[in-house]
């Protein structure tokens, strides 16, 4: 029987602009690949090398097993609100309260809530460029426009002076993401203050997104709620995904003071009321692991760094060391000037799976997101692969 044609029947506007990751159709034609029994060296993923420690997994049994199995305050539990106030007067000299601090379903749903919760239609929001793929649609999907921000050109010719080149009547908000993905750089403490001078100038939200800032090989992780002036005006995402390799649980939290708070739990209650309660004692868990087994993991992707940017500097695909995260983003023209065009020529005649720079912004073609955080194996064996096929 044929379908009938219900004519009334639309989905929202809104849903008309926001598209589907990039990175998921290149991860499905990577496992089509595979079951044709190809080896496909796997450079295009954001996943920690290690898994889950044993600790962490342990907490989260032991509170299965306790019955820790109910539903937990859509906030969090308090005793890991807690916990992350006391972490983020540590390490990012942040002060907040156990009121200021919302534990979320990963940091991309810390993002979702912010953009949503300070976004109208017809706002603009700068956003430095290249950029993590979701965070323009994030913004579209909130009905305002993302303005890109090229990272180079604001360094080159000053990050306040770019900002007001490129900021509109209706600007209302600043994406800001240090350590960056997919270029790997990361703000120093004088951008951050252009950043904030700017902000506060012009009575702006800033909402930040530190999924990687355990992950800084050069300079330092300043976070830009913790200047003068910024933690009133600031909504910050972070996640345990890269850090305690948690990528699967969806842990997250946001710190934020009023009005932006209330917002971000009416949208946190009225979507998810809150993540997973054996999953929080998890989260509670992570937050004892010594700082100095997260350094060691750091060095451990510094080796993959150094290793992958003397494989791609010898076969000409010229690439600075990325400061932070786990991303090497070189020039590939000498492959192809078109970003998806070299992706798919290295995946198809290399079996090098890497993400297209033109996925990240415009300002990413012409280069490709190799991602390092794999084994030293198999960063040896992409790197064999590439003077194979450049050489």
């Amino acid at each position: 029987m044929a379908a009938t044609k219900v004519s009334g029947i639309r989905l929202a506007k809104r849903l008309d602009e926001v598209g589907f990751s990039d990175i998921v159709q290149i991860r499905n034609k990577v496992m089509s690949m595979r079951g044709e029994g190809l080896q496909v060296h796997s450079l295009h993923g954001g996943e920690p090398f290690f898994e889950t420690p044993d600790e962490i997994k342990f907490a989260a049994v032991k509170a299965l097993v306790d019955n820790q199995t109910h539903y937990a305050p859509s906030s969090g539990l308090m005793p890991l609100r807690q916990a992350l106030v006391a972490k983020l007067a540590a390490k990012n000299n942040i002060h907040a309260t156990t009121d200021e601090v919302i534990v979320t379903m990963g940091g991309s749903q810390g993002l979702y809530c912010a953009f949503q919760s300070v976004l109208d239609p017809g706002d603009d929001a700068l956003v430095f460029s290249p950029y993590w793929t979701p965070i323009a649609d994030l913004v579209t999907g909130a009905q305002a426009r993302p303005l890109s921000v090229p990272t180079i050109t604001a360094r080159r010719n000053g990050i306040r002076n770019t900002l007001e080149q490129f900021s509109t009547p209706q600007t209302r908000a600043i994406y800001y993401n240090t350590p960056q993905n997919p270029s790997g750089l990361v703000f120093t403490r004088a951008e951050a203050e252009e950043v904030a001078a700017f902000a506060i100038e012009r009575d702006l939200i800033v909402i930040v997104d530190e999924a990687y800032e355990d992950l800084v090989y050069e300079g330092e992780h300043v976070s830009i709620a913790s200047l003068p002036g910024m933690a009133q005006r600031t909504i910050t995402a972070f996640t345990f995904s890269k850090t305690y390799a948690m990528t699967g649980w969806r842990a997250g939290y946001a710190v934020a003071k009023e009005p932006f708070m209330t917002a971000l739990r009416k949208i946190v209650l009225y979507s998810t009321n809150g993540v997973t309660t054996p999953v929080q004692y998890a989260m509670i868990q992570a937050l004892t692991t010594p700082e100095s087994h997260i350094a060691a993991r750091r060095e451990e992707y510094r080796k993959r760094r150094d290793l992958l940017l003397a494989g791609l500097n010898e076969v000409g695909l010229h690439c600075e060391p990325p400061a932070g995260a786990f991303y090497a983003f070189p020039n590939v023209e000498k492959i192809s000037k078109n970003s998806r065009t070299a992706a798919q020529i290295l995946l198809e005649k290399a079996h090098i799976a890497t993400i297209p720079g033109s996925v990240f912004g415009a300002q990413g073609e012409g280069h490709l997101r190799f991602g390092y955080a794999i084994t030293i194996k198999e960063i040896e064996d992409c790197v064999e692969a590439l003077h194979k096929f450049i050489a």
